[in-house]
């Protein structure tokens, strides 16, 4: 996803519905929550978001005699189980917004909810609405960019995490998000770094702190090996 949307096919290529289980994969390296992208005020595992959904895995029938029901191969459900399972959660939900369209509130928990079975698609179009009706909800707005972001929509997603920040400027999860995007599709190593730098000086007691150290170390590193080699310097070592 170079550039953004300036390559498209890359983006869909990397960026498959399936591929959405490991989320944001550059967290894994330094060992943040998987899929903090998918929030806007606060990191969540997988497991997490798929109980907030309902989305945890059903008991299986007796008559199986305890083998995986067909079509959840290994006990991991398909896109198909996580849509049908969203649905059926998000109905008492959109029963209350055929009286309250345009409840900003209730729009917000519809896309939380297909958001956390990975429905980045049908999520963005709740949190949209969500904003029209209450367009300074910079963590709305927050959620909103990162399904854009594994929709492909790569600059779309930047644009959005920077009007949440003009409501908001310390909102952890824009500024979060921001960092990795820009370190990962963008290969913006001074943009990210600048980001997560902000992150932490208006979040002081951010819970996270110590692992986004670790993400700006890990954006660094590259680039002041490279200045080392540019420079001559040899590292230091017992046989130097």
């Amino acid at each position: 996803m170079e550039e953004g949307l300036n390559q498209p096919e890359k983006s869909r290529a990397l960026w498959k519905p399936m591929q959405a289980y490991v989320l944001a994969g550059v967290c894994l390296i330094v060992g943040l929550p998987v899929g903090y992208l998918l929030r806007g005020s606060s990191p969540e595992t997988t497991a997490t978001a798929a109980t907030e959904a309902g989305m945890t895995q059903p008991a299986a029938p007796a008559s199986t005699n305890g083998a995986v029901p067909s079509g959840m191969p290994h006990g991991v459900p398909t896109m198909e189980d996580m849509k049908r399972m969203a649905d059926k959660k998000a109905e008492p939900l959109l029963a209350k917004l055929k009286t309250d369209p345009n409840n900003a509130t209730l729009l917000n928990q519809v896309g939380i909810v297909y958001r956390s079975a990975h429905q980045f698609k049908e999520a963005q179009k709740y949190f949209e609405q969500s904003l029209q009706a209450d367009p300074k909800n910079a963590d709305v707005r927050a959620d909103m960019a990162a399904c854009m972001y594994y929709e492909g929509d790569v600059d779309g997603a930047l644009a959005q995490l920077e009007i949440a920040l003009t409501y908001n400027p310390k909102n952890p999860g824009a500024l979060m998000n921001i960092g990795l995007i820009r370190w990962q599709t963008k290969h913006d190593v001074p943009g990210a770094v600048a980001s997560w730098e902000k992150l932490l000086k208006l979040n002081p007691d951010f819970p996270q702190k110590a692992q986004v150290q670790q993400m700006i170390d890990a954006a660094q590193g590259p680039v002041l090996k490279d200045k080392k080699a540019a420079s001559g310097t040899k590292p230091v070592g017992p046989n130097s």
